[in-house]
Formats: structure tokens, sequence, C-alpha cells
């Protein structure tokens, strides 16, 4: 399994994908690098290159180390607490009248509530 599949990999200009469940990792190029700024339209300098180049290689060695984790026996799952569902259904009840919340209101025009202005 890869991430980005094919086709949102080609569409990203990834040639190959970093992602593949079980692959190695490869320390990142300056023309990786140079790539992932462009699809996050960042300019970077050649300077500024090394230094994401360094930094994010760090990072996949970091990654690289999870590769190590036994996993033999764990079952795959896509959320780490067993919820159904996290909604509750919704419940019909009384809601206020534009009449009842006016004149709860401190200060209004007609049917509009008036607050204190929040941006400058």
């Amino acid at each position: 399994m890869t991430w980005p599949p094919g086709r949102l990999a080609s569409h990203y200009g990834v040639s190959k994908s970093p992602f593949t469940v079980g692959a190695q990792l490869e320390a990142l190029s300056a023309a990786d690098v140079r790539q992932i700024a462009s699809l996050a339209r960042l300019e970077l300098s050649d300077a500024e290159v090394d230094d994401m180049r360094s930094q994010l290689s760090d990072i996949l060695d970091r990654f690289r180390s999870l590769a190590e984790v036994p996993t033999d026996g764990v079952e795959q799952t896509g959320h780490w607490a067993n919820i159904h569902s996290v909604t509750r259904p919704d419940q019909q009840g009384r809601s206020f009248m534009r009449d009842e919340t006016v004149a709860n209101a401190p200060d209004h025009d007609g049917e509009f509530l008036r607050v204190k202005p929040v941006l400058e």
C-alpha cells in the first residue's frame, strides 16, 4: 500500500511515494526538498534547501526507528479506541422565540441584538 495512490502521486508530480508500507525510507535529496517546497508554494534558497534536507532527513530517521517495533500479531486498525459513534442523536426541544431572545438582550434595536465590536 502506498500513499499517495498512483493517480494522486502523478497529479502532484511525485514520482515515487516515500510512504510505502514496509519500504526502506531513503534520505532526501535536494531535488526532493525542492519538490516538496514547490508543492507547498515555498521559495527556498540553496542554504534553506540544505537546512530543510537535514531537518527532514532527521524526521525520516525517527520513522525508520518505528520499523523496528515488533508488530507481529497486532491487528491493523483505523482508530485506537473502539468507538462506534461519537455523535449523539438529535433531540428536538423547545427553542427560543425571537421576541423572547430580544427581550432578554441587554441592548437591542428592534429585532436585532446589539453587541460590542470585537474588531477595530
